[in-house]
């Protein structure tokens, strides 16, 4: 168990936290509850898991009464001022198994946790008194009730009509929502309606985003909290949570939560890191499956992601239900070769299929499938699929997706970008990558040699056209892209553009099953990522001495974008990294000491930065330090998980 001490309000700022229910819901705020985005909230459901989400409630205030004095145990932000500043008065916040913050006013103490009931938007907020003296508490919800992307102000036509019935209540935003249902276990519930007006989001700000919200309060409940007793706030999108038993369900999910890590009893990075990564799996309501979120606060299941994903969160973890159904989902709704880049947010939107890599990195998640689980009942049951897929490919698909006459995977059209490296505004691509890219052929590869591998597992042939295309990229591949500074480049052209940039997408050359180098190449590649890209929290996704190179990730949406992959780092890259950095150096003992070295960065930033049992999506490409962009990356969990795992390593 990990216990913080809450130094200065600056500081913790920068700490959150989240929980999930597995259906894409999810509460989460700082360690002190000071709401810095947007996303933050007590209560963001998902209407249409894992989508449709919406911020229900956005906090609780809490308030001592004691001796005729009012002590506020919250923190507000204002564009101004911070009020209250009850931050002062937190004394510990532990992050595992639930979410616990310690309140305490001179003798007086207040334990809250938080948890969400799994698979049903509903959040329970615990309050309990482990002091030896009694007080009045006074708890004020806030709510919001409006799109995760969007802000609510006093001006929109919400009335929050209230039907109260002893303990239990229904909320109606305004004419015609969706209700929400709120329940007290104790106390007396006091109508007093009020706005709390131009609440500050320090990282919208930050961000580039508007930043103040009004927030609306129905009243407050009020009850003399006695020494070792606890009472529950319940907020909640299903009725029958209002005759549910709060202890009952609090004891379900710690139990839940135990079960995820019982096979890792000894260590405990390992285990969090499991319990960190089954936030992002979860059931998708539209194929009545399961699906992978590609992070928190607003990104949804990606097909790439996924694919990349499945390979540690499920695949090596032995969660073999769950990867085959991510599996035959999303080739369920392939589309002319390609698996679904994003599933949209709402009903009335279709699929994407924007990509060229998520449907090869399919072949990856199924190869490695097939080496955790031997399922050749599965393996029968997707061999058509992938042989379309590669089908579709050489004869040429969405996007300019073809085969070239040296057997290479070519595609892309102006304005948009089809591979990892993706950001663009508008048709403003800011890293295009159009034509063959380093990565995708390698990824395209391994796609063919998977296919010939379930060919033989399912006693099929594998069509002799598919091993002629195979014979030709591999022939022509290190010609194609082998740089002359023992490197490969980035990007080729049919007509003999080279893009000699050093990236990191050259190291899966090395790390992914089938390799196209001879094993001196593999290692010249490993040393120069190293040389160029490697830092303590990820691989730089350009080189600091290209003159492309931008060195932060800050600023508004342009100006984030403009650096996404032009030097900011990402961390879910450097498990590929040293997965191919031991490969090249025969798994020796000491290889394995060089890389848990290094990864305790990672590791002391997973427990005590930014989202905490968490890690970011990305960080500065000069002087990496902070996580920044999404708080909470499933793939940057993942990655670590699997290499944990495939290279026995210890963290």
């Amino acid at each position: 168990m990990t216990r913080h001490t809450l130094p200065d309000h600056e500081n913790t700022l920068t700490k959150e936290w989240i929980v999930t229910n597995g259906i894409g819901g999810y509460a989460s705020s700082t360690v002190i509850g000071t709401n810095t985005r947007r996303y933050h909230g007590l209560l963001i459901a998902a209407f249409n898991p894992p989508t449709g989400r919406k911020v229900m409630v956005s906090k609780v205030e809490e308030t001592i009464l004691f001796n005729n004095e009012e002590t506020a145990l919250s923190t507000n932000q204002y564009p101004d001022t911070v009020y209250p500043e009850g931050y002062h008065y937190i004394k510990q916040f532990e992050r595992t198994p639930l979410p616990a913050t310690l309140f305490k006013v001179g003798n007086l103490q207040l334990l809250k946790s938080v948890f969400m009931v799994y698979n049903y938007n509903t959040t329970i907020v615990e309050y309990k008194n482990p002091g030896d003296t009694s007080y009045t508490l006074r708890l004020n919800p806030l709510y919001a009730v409006r799109d995760y992307h969007g802000l609510l102000h006093e001006e929109h036509d919400y009335k929050y009509f209230i039907q109260n019935k002893g303990k239990d209540h229904a909320i109606y935003a305004y004419a015609g929502a969706e209700p929400l249902y709120f329940r007290h276990t104790k106390g007396k519930f006091t109508e007093e309606r009020s706005w709390n007006k131009n609440v500050f989001y320090t990282i919208e700000k930050m961000r580039g985003q508007d930043y103040t919200e009004d927030i609306y309060s129905t009243g407050f409940v009020s009850y003399e909290l006695q020494p070792d007793e606890s009472m529950f706030l319940i907020f909640s999108l299903d009725e029958k949570f209002l005759t549910e038993n709060p202890e009952q369900l609090k004891e379900k999910e710690l139990q839940r939560l135990k079960a995820l890590t019982e096979g890792n009893p000894h260590d405990k990075f390992l285990t969090d890191l499991l319990a960190a990564g089954d936030q992002f799996i979860v059931h998708r309501k539209s194929t009545e499956n399961y699906s992978i979120i590609a992070g928190y606060h607003w990104f949804t299941d990606w097909g790439r992601d996924s694919m990349i994903v499945l390979r540690g969160l499920c695949i090596a973890t032995g969660r073999q239900k769950e990867a085959r159904s991510v599996i035959t989902t999303f080739l369920k709704f392939m589309n002319e070769g390609i698996i679904p880049n994003r599933f949209a947010d709402y009903e009335s939107e279709e699929p994407e299929y924007h990509t060229i890599d998520a449907t090869l990195w399919l072949f990856i998640a199924v190869y490695e499938y097939d080496l955790k689980f031997d399922d050749l009942p599965f393996l029968n049951e997707v061999f058509p699929k992938l042989t379309e897929i590669i089908e579709h490919y050489i004869r040429g698909t969405k996007h300019n997706i073809h085969v070239t006459d040296k057997g290479l995977l070519s595609g892309g059209t102006h304005g948009l970008p089809l591979t990892w490296m993706d950001a663009r505004i508008n048709d403003h691509v800011f890293t295009p990558r159009q034509g063959c890219a380093v990565e995708v052929n390698v990824l395209w590869y391994n796609a063919l040699k998977i296919h010939e591998h379930v060919a033989k597992r399912v006693s099929q042939k594998t069509n002799e056209s598919f091993k002629a295309i195979t014979y030709k990229l591999k022939n022509n591949f290190e010609d194609s892209f082998w740089n002359s500074n023992n490197y490969l480049n980035d990007v080729v052209t049919e007509s003999g553009q080279i893009d000699s940039s050093i990236r990191p997408n050259q190291i899966y050359a090395v790390s992914l099953p089938f390799s196209l180098l001879h094993a001196d190449k593999e290692k010249l590649v490993v040393e120069n990522v190293k040389k160029h890209l490697l830092t303590n929290y990820g691989l730089r996704t350009l080189s600091t001495n290209d003159p492309q190179f931008k060195p932060y990730y800050t600023g508004n949406v342009w100006e984030r974008d403009a650096a996404y992959h032009q030097g900011t780092v990402w961390p879910f890259l450097l498990p590929e990294y040293f997965i191919a950095y031991l490969k090249v150096n025969n798994y020796s003992r000491e290889a394995k000491k060089e890389v848990e070295a290094h990864l305790q960065h990672l590791k002391n930033h997973f427990y005590f930065d930014e989202c905490l049992n968490g890690m970011s999506e990305v960080f500065d490409g000069s002087s990496p330090r902070s996580g920044k962009g999404c708080a909470h990356q499933a793939w940057s969990i993942s990655n670590l998980i699997l290499l944990i795992l495939k290279c026995d390593v210890e963290i």
